[in-house]
C-alpha cells in the first residue's frame, strides 16, 4: 500500500471513531418532566333532605281568631315567634331543614337576626316548610296604638318580609302578647290582615327555662290539632329538638304550616 492511501484511510477513520464516541455540542440534553401531582376535587356539600309537604284537603280559614285546627285528626301547627336571638332562629331553621319538621315563623323584622339568617331560611321559605308570619315590626301592643299605628306596625313588617323573602304573609298576623280587639282587628282587616293567630297551648319559652321545663311544655301541649306557640328567643329549647320530635313521634302527629291546612282567601 503506497504512503498516500494508507494516510488517506487513517484520517478517514479516526473521523469516523470520533463522530461514534462524541455527542455533537448542538445536540439537546436530556430531560425528565415529572408530571403534575393529581388533583383532588374540592369536598362536596351533600344536598339537604327533601322531604314532601303532606297531603291535605285544604279548607277555607274560618272567620274570627283562629287557636287551634278543625277537625279530628292528628295535625300539629308548631309555631314561633319574635327572633330576639339570631343563633336560635337559625338553630330552628337548621332542625326544619334537617327534619322535615314544619314550622310557621311569626317574625318582628326590626330583631336582625331576620337578616342575619335570611340566605339559609330563603330556601325553606320558598319550598314552604317554613311559613312567615305577621307579629308587627317592633312586637308592639296594637291595643295601645291608634288604626293608623296597628296598619304602620303590620305594614312595615309586610314590606320588610315581602323584599326580603319574595312572601306575602297576608292574611295571618299574631298580635304580641295576644293583645287584640275589634279596633285592632278592623285596622288590621283593612290592609288584608283578617286572620289574627292566636295558641292552644304553650312551650312558655318567651322568658328563661330550664331544658327539661321545655319538654314538659311539650309533652302538656303537643297535641292533636293544637296551634302550640314558641319563641326564638333563648337557647334552651334548641338543646331538646330530639326529645320534642321523640314526643311528635310518639303521639302520631304530623306537623303543619298553616298554608297546609288552610286556604288563603283570593283578591
Amino acid at each position: 500500500m503506497d504512503r498516500r492511501r494508507f494516510l488517506a484511510l487513517t484520517l478517514a477513520g479516526g473521523a469516523a471513531l470520533t463522530g461514534c464516541g462524541s455527542t455533537p455540542s448542538a445536540a439537546p440534553s436530556s430531560t425528565t418532566t415529572t408530571p403534575p401531582p393529581p388533583t383532588t376535587p374540592p369536598p362536596t356539600t351533600p344536598p339537604a333532605p327533601s322531604f314532601p309537604a303532606p297531603q291535605l284537603t285544604r279548607v277555607p280559614i274560618p272567620p274570627g281568631r283562629l287557636t287551634e285546627l278543625p277537625g279530628d285528626g292528628s295535625l300539629l301547627a308548631w309555631t314561633v315567634d319574635d327572633g330576639d336571638d339570631s343563633s336560635v332562629v337559625r338553630a330552628y331553621t337548621e332542625f326544619g331543614r334537617d327534619t322535615g319538621t314544619r314550622l310557621t315563623f311569626f317574625l318582628n323584622g326590626s330583631k336582625p337576626a331576620w337578616t342575619e339568617n335570611a340566605d339559609l331560611l330563603r330556601p325553606l321559605v320558598a319550598d314552604g316548610r317554613i311559613q312567615l308570619g305577621n307579629h308587627t315590626w317592633s312586637h308592639a301592643d296594637l291595643t295601645s296604638l291608634s288604626a293608623a299605628g296597628v296598619q304602620d306596625e303590620l305594614q312595615r313588617n309586610h314590606d320588610f318580609v315581602l323584599s326580603t323573602y319574595g312572601v306575602d304573609m297576608r292574611p295571618y298576623y299574631r298580635p304580641p302578647y295576644g293583645y287584640r280587639d275589634a279596633s285592632t282587628d278592623a285596622a288590621a282587616a283593612e290592609i288584608g290582615y283578617t286572620c289574627p293567630v292566636l295558641w292552644y297551648g304553650s312551650l312558655s319559652d318567651s322568658g328563661l327555662l330550664t331544658p327539661d321545663q321545655v319538654v314538659g311544655f311539650a309533652d302538656q301541649w303537643f297535641l292533636p290539632q293544637h296551634i302550640v306557640i314558641g319563641h326564638l328567643n333563648f337557647t334552651p329549647v334548641t338543646t331538646v329538638f330530639p326529645q320534642l320530635t321523640q314526643i311528635i313521634a310518639d303521639r302520631g302527629l304530623t306537623t303543619v304550616t298553616l298554608d297546609d291546612v288552610f286556604v288563603r282567601p283570593t283578591g
